[in-house]
């Protein structure tokens, strides 16, 4: 089950992040996600597995350039390969597509993740080494959206 994210679900969700770290994520990137609960707790997504918080997604609007980001999706290690990850891209995916302001989607990745974003058609823009630390590359990957395609 996919739901809104609660203040009662951080320290579970820190705990499965970190269970991901170094491997991941880079330890300083711990800090980063607390401070982006604070911050877009509205818009982050808390992932449920037999009554079990496994994992947690995240999106956002940024009106700037008028891209709609996923963010911090990360599972527990014991409940990889379920599918879960899949389902949580889909899901932010419709809501950030019935957005009809937003003109591209992006996700900033790694070199482990991004051939799983590549299956929903992100493609890769930039990479830049050791960003997230040390071994953990930067991979930008963005989506075109065309609102205003009309049928015949």
């Amino acid at each position: 089950m996919i739901r809104p994210y609660k203040l009662s679900d951080k320290a579970r969700l820190v705990e499965i992040l970190t269970l991901n770290t170094p491997k991941f994520f880079d330890p300083k990137e711990i800090n980063d996600f607390k401070e982006y609960l604070q911050k877009r707790d509205n818009t982050y997504l808390t992932i449920e597995y037999d009554h079990k918080i496994v994992g947690g997604t995240g999106y956002y609007f940024n009106e700037n350039d008028k891209s709609g980001h996923i963010t911090w999706i990360f599972f527990h290690p014991d409940y990889s390969g379920l599918g879960l990850g899949k389902k949580a891209v889909t899901h932010c995916l419709e809501i950030l597509k019935s957005n009809q302001v937003i003109q591209k989607l992006v996700v900033t990745t790694s070199q482990l993740a991004f051939r799983f974003f590549e299956k929903f058609d992100f493609r890769l823009k930039k990479i830049e080494k050791n960003y997230w630390g040390q071994g953990l590359d930067l991979y930008l990957m963005e989506q075109q959206l065309n609102h205003n395609i009309t049928s015949k």
